[in-house]
């Protein structure tokens, strides 16, 4: 007898290897779970540990001659049975053969095989085919895996050769281990065919990295409707579809939240597809992620589901030819056209893009869509993957699909949140390099021509704002409000919004995004409680398919002549560091907090409450009882300004606009009546201001300063807001200039907040550039300098440039380095300074020689925002900008808060040796006159500037945009009560050429102090506002060190109470004008023709005109400032509510609006000396001995 050959080492193997054509199928789930995936092929071990490798011929012959005696007996194995082995630290899940007849024919041919080799055959043996490991057999785990093998379809085979394997040392993916390699075959009939040199079964070898992006089959599914399932949709049938093509194309994506208990809950499930089914996910396409077996398996049987995507990149795993989801979490594709597809993995198991390609959706090349689900977590290490797996998917589609529209949906999980990111920055939860990764992630993106369709139609998305950090608006994953999120979430810098879903759109020139939103915010029954569907909210654009490849229209020659080119500027080491920026703003104290915000918000939300008669949360409608829905008109009110655009600072106003139907009259007296009566609800009227733009109602709200200005435009009202994008073509828009011209602040800047490339960087810049201007002494429009809407439309204007011609995003320290070098440069003399991507054929504007600066917005009738500047204020601007521009490229300025500190009033104080010095003062005792003097002075100054550079062409001109004072006597006045006002505005004088001669400068300043002259002159003589009785006004040069201790004047003039003047026209006002009610009956009345009342409402009676009465206001200053009159012999008498005509002395009478006496003038009856009773003025008789105008 032969001696026997020893089975005992682990360096080869006999086994059974099914057909490579069966592989798939177990691959898909080997690949993932299986330890020995690439080590080993799938196989059934017959012996192992085998003989020693020394030995294999010697075995090879043994087995070869008891296979010979079998006479090549048949034999079938079928696996189609999950089983565990179960040992301590572990469990193996693997596949068998259920059927007890073949698995016997199995265990004889094996023991045939030991036999022949002189071993023992031995009890217990159990086929097996190894899938999967598992750590834990008794957690929910370990239950998916073995129900995911437990779905592979049935693998058989009838087995003809077995197989000897031998172990070779290799390197794969980079480290030192060992595969199982073909040392030969022996045939059941007794053939032996030996292998010259062992080959592996797997592309894998040393240096060289294994490719596993075909792992997957790329064959979609379709419902095939007479057998009634999901069949594989072979390539060859692609394109061969009748559907039309289509113009539009939705597409959207949609986190569903896997379940990890076992077993599954089906209790979202329905809920789910209700939200998918839902008329705001509505999509020809739909990208799913965190998909399971168990929730596809239910998706694919709902009938709907079905109806609309008959395509699907995977099938059911309940189908039982269907082979389950590779993965717990898996990207699935649902179509309503057909497509094939191919799977890119990524750096970690589990992670990949489903890369499908739709030849039927429109597009003259195939539309590629790549649906990924980036790994979680902000760490290091998340963040380090997401980069790789972002660089690695971009490649394979630049290779494979280079100038092919694309689209790119799914899950990025990408932190976006300011607050999140800095919060861990500071615990050190990742470092300052993995931030600059998560920006450099969308650069890659951009740089592959990406664009993000919430950013391209953000307006449309009707996100919330207030209380938001930079980076949460459009949030996916907003954990405070959806409290799925929040259970997940738990707590911790993490619980804040995040935009971890979108769509990336490359056009190529085919597809235009035309609108964005999100889906999933219906909450519906879940189990016994109501919830969302998912922790995820879902997102969905809709796409113009141009079949034509058009692309935007382009802009004209004619303006492209007019264009200043906008260069990249990089910023400087020091001044690039993410974040930077930032840190400057919330050191210099610029960021408003979360108190300011909600303050505010609720102070509009009062204001429009109170005018619109509704609750503070109400309708944007006025409800007026006894009027009827139907005939109620309607009026809007919207914020503007910095406010509404997002750049509002602590001490910034708010701009209110309403819209309705009313004449300005009408509005201003029903909107004065409701204020009034809501004063205990902390809302006083500081003043009316006449303008010629119209009437205006300074407000504080709340402590909160607010300009109201109405809009009589009802047709506009009833269209708000999707008026604002009818085009300026459209007849809506055919209004008298006057209407246009209140209504361009809103169309601005809602054009300005849909086209602005990156909102929250816009905003940011926009914040340290009004920060820098003011520091530099060039913010105020009223001086001629800089405001918010033209800081608006400069940075605009280079925002849009700098994307248009760079494909990575700008970042916030770029974009304000190019624009300050952008404008350092830039030819205000000659040059307009516009947006060629809203002005893309004409302007619709001539330049006058009288505008110095023209800074042009979008919207007719006034297109220049910079009316009020001037030359000397157009050169301080553009000198700033050039001091701005060397800092940076001298690198002067290390950091953003040393490039703004350093300069202010004190530094302009002491910049010049000589001044001209506008001094006012006044000693009046009606606040209101005093800022009414004030403000006229401040308009003038313009005007001063303009005869100044006219009749001293060699000077130059600087005026420091703010009152100055004495320092000694603003401290004594501290309280800014003081009766007698000294103030000065001082403009800084220089000679614009250093080499001016001697007499050139004598022209000069004989020409500046004739300016001077004729100001004085003009000033004094203007009635109006001046009156030598209570004020003084002069201008002069003087040296600078005759200045003396000045500072910037900190007394707030708009801080009054009402007008005594503009109160007593405001109330004659409301006696003609029809209460609330009545105007809105009337203005219903006036439609119903054909009707007619059952009685005429008596008109009201009207005072003859003469000569113009003069106000009880008047009168009371008068007796108070006279000094002919005596005011403590004089007496008021007044209308008491109650009790009826009273008098008090004049001296105890009170104007403060706020003071618990307080009294309205409008029920002054009549103004008494004492000495001798008699009633020098009277408003029923018209009696004025005062002024003698009755």
């Amino acid at each position: 007898a032969e001696s026997a050959i020893p089975t005992t080492s682990y360096d080869a193997a006999l086994c059974i290897i099914p057909p490579r054509s069966l592989w798939p199928a177990i691959d898909s789930l080997r690949s993932l779970y299986d330890k020995a995936y690439e080590k080993w092929p799938p196989h059934v071990n017959l012996i192992y540990p085998f003989v020693h490798p020394d030995l294999l011929p010697a075995a090879a012959e043994r087995i070869q001659a008891a296979l010979s005696h079998r006479g090549g007996e048949p034999l079938t194995l079928t696996l189609d049975a999950p089983a565990v082995f179960a040992r301590k630290q572990d469990s193996t899940i693997y596949l068998h053969d259920a059927d007890k007849a073949r698995a016997a024919r199995l265990r004889e041919l094996r023991a045939d095989v030991l036999r022949a080799l002189g071993g023992k055959v031995k009890q217990g043996y159990q086929m097996h085919l190894t899938v999967a490991q598992s750590e834990d057999g008794a957690s929910s785990a370990h239950q998916f895996l073995l129900d995911k093998v437990g779905r592979v379809p049935a693998v058989e085979w009838e087995v003809e050769r077995i197989c000897l394997l031998v172990r070779e040392r290799v390197k794969l993916e980079g480290g030192p281990t060992s595969v199982m390699k073909l040392w030969g075959t022996v045939g059941l009939d007794g053939e032996l065919e030996r292998v010259e040199t062992p080959g592996g079964f797997y592309e894998t070898g040393e240096g060289k990295e294994v490719e596993k992006d075909q792992v997957l089959t790329s064959l979609p599914r379709y419902f095939e409707e007479e057998m009634g399932t999901w069949a594989p949709y072979r390539s060859a049938e692609l394109g061969d579809t009748d559907d039309e093509v289509p113009e539009r194309l939705a597409v959207a994506s949609y986190n569903v939240l896997a379940e990890f208990e076992w077993p599954p809950s089906q209790a979202r499930y329905p809920l789910l597809v209700k939200t998918i089914l839902s008329e705001s996910a509505s999509a020809d396409i739909l990208v799913l992620q965190e998909v399971t077996d168990d929730f596809l398996s239910f998706l694919l049987s709902d009938a709907d589901i079905r109806d609309r995507f008959p395509f699907t990149s995977h099938g059911p795993p309940s189908q039982p030819d269907t082979p389950p989801l590779p993965s717990f979490l898996n990207i699935l594709i649902l179509s309503k056209h057909a497509f094939d597809w191919d799977y890119v993995s990524f750096r970690r198991k589990h992670k990949g893009a489903v890369v499908a390609r739709f030849k039927d959706a429109g597009t003259p090349t195939p539309l590629i869509l790549a649906a990924v689900h980036l790994t979680r977590g902000l760490t290091d290490g998340a963040v380090a993957v997401k980069k790789i797996d972002v660089q690695r998917l971009l490649k394979y589609l630049a290779a494979t699909y280079p100038n092919h529209p694309l689209i790119v949906a799914g899950d990025f999980n990408m932190a976006t949140s300011s607050y999140t990111i800095d919060v861990a920055l500071a615990k050190m939860a990742i470092s300052p390099l993995s931030a600059g990764h998560l920006a450099s992630i969308d650069e890659l993106l951009a740089e592959a021509g990406l664009e993000d369709a919430w950013t391209a139609t953000r307006d449309e998305g009707g996100e919330r704002e207030e209380g938001l950090h930079a980076g949460e608006q459009g949030a996916t994953y907003d954990p405070t409000v959806n409290e799925v999120a929040a259970e997940i979430v738990g707590s911790g810098y993490g619980m804040r919004p995040q935009r971890y879903d979108r769509i990336l759109v490359r056009r190529e020139g085919v597809l235009d995004v035309e609108g964005f939103n999100t889906f999933g915010h219906v909450k519906g029954r879940v189990g016994v409680r109501e919830s969302y569907a998912s922790d995820h909210w879902g997102v969905r654009c809709v796409l113009k398919v141009e079949g034509e490849g058009e692309v935007d229209e382009p802009v004209s020659d004619e303006i492209s002549s007019l264009v200043v080119p906008v260069e990249l500027v990089k910023a400087p080491a020091g001044l690039d560091t993410p974040g930077s920026v930032q840190e400057c703003l919330s050191e210099l104290g610029v960021f408003p907090s979360e108190e300011d915000a909600a303050k505010r918000k609720a102070a509009f939300e009062l204001l429009k409450s109170v005018i619109l008669d509704s609750p503070p949360a109400g309708a944007t409608a006025a409800k007026v009882p006894g009027v009827t829905n139907r005939s109620q008109p309607t009026v809007i009110l919207v914020p503007v300004g910095s406010y509404a655009l997002g750049v509002w600072t602590v001490v910034s106003d708010i701009d209110v606009l309403c819209i309705g139907p009313f004449s300005s009259n009408t509005f201003f007296a029903l909107a004065t009546q409701r204020l009034r009566k809501a004063s205990a609800q902390g809302v006083k009227i500081l003043r009316r201001v006449r303008a010629r733009t119209g009437t205006m109602l300074e407000l504080e709200v709340l402590d909160i300063k607010m300009d109201l200005q109405y809009c009589p435009a009802g047709g506009i009202a009833q269209q708000w807001p999707q008026v604002l994008k009818a085009p300026p073509s459209d007849p809506t828009w055919s209004l008298s200039a006057h209407t246009l011209s209140k209504l361009k602040a809103a169309r601005d800047l809602d054009y300005l907040r849909r086209s602005v490339p990156d909102l929250d960087t816009f905003r940011l810049a926009h914040r340290f550039i009004k920060t820098w201007a003011k520091a530099r002494g060039i913010y105020s429009a009223r001086f001629g300098y800089l405001g918010s809407i033209q800081i608006s439309l400069l940075l605009a204007r280079v925002h849009k440039l700098l994307t248009r011609t760079n494909p990575t995003p700008i970042t916030l320290p770029s974009l304000l380095t190019t624009f300050f070098t952008h404008y350092s440069t830039f030819p205000f003399a000659t040059h307009l300074v516009f947006d060629p991507l809203f002005h893309r054929h004409r302007l619709p504007y001539t330049r006058t020689a009288r505008e110095p600066l023209a800074i042009l917005g979008y919207f007719l009738p006034s297109l220049n925002t910079s009316h009020a500047a001037s030359l000397p204020s157009t050169h301080a601007i553009a000198r700033e900008f050039r001091h701005a521009a060397a800092s940076i490229a001298s690198s002067t300025a290390t950091t953003w808060t040393a490039f703004i500190r350093g300069h202010g009033a004190p530094h302009f104080l002491s910049a010049h040796k000589s001044y001209i010095r506008l001094s006012i003062q006044y000693w009046g005792l009606s606040l209101a006159k005093g800022s009414t003097l004030i403000g006229w002075l401040e308009s003038r100054c313009v005007m001063l500037l303009v005869d100044l550079a006219r009749r001293a062409p060699g000077l130059n001109f600087r005026i420091w945009p703010a009152r100055f004072v004495d320092a000694a006597a603003a401290e004594e006045d501290d309280g800014g009560e003081g009766r007698d006002y000294r103030g000065c505005y001082l403009i800084g004088l220089d000679k614009l050429d250093p080499d001016m001669g001697k007499e050139e400068l004598k022209l000069a300043l004989g020409g500046l102090q004739t300016a001077l002259r004729r100001f004085e002159e003009q000033m004094r003589g203007d009635e109006r506002y001046f009156d030598a009785a209570s004020c003084w006004l002069s201008a002069e040069v003087v040296n600078g060190r005759e200045l003396g201790v000045l500072e910037v004047d900190a007394r707030e003039w708009g801080e009054y109470s009402s007008g005594e003047e503009e109160e007593e026209e405001e109330e004659e006002e409301e006696e003609e004008v029809p209460t609330e009610l009545e105007a809105l009956e009337i203005a219903s009345a006036r439609k119903k023709k054909g009707k007619k009342d059952k009685g005429e409402t008596p008109a009201p009676p009207k005072i003859e005109t003469g000569k113009k009465f003069r106000t009880a206001a008047d009168v009371m200053n008068r007796i108070r400032w006279d000094p002919r009159l005596d005011s403590g012999d004089f007496l008021v008498g007044y209308e008491d509510r109650f009790v009826g005509p009273m008098e008090r002395a004049l001296d105890a009478w009170k104007s403060e609006q706020t003071d618990e006496e307080f009294i309205p003038q409008h029920r002054i009856l009549y103004f008494k000396r004492k000495s001798d009773s008699e009633v020098l003025w009277e408003r029923s008789t018209r009696k004025d001995a005062i002024f003698g105008s009755g």
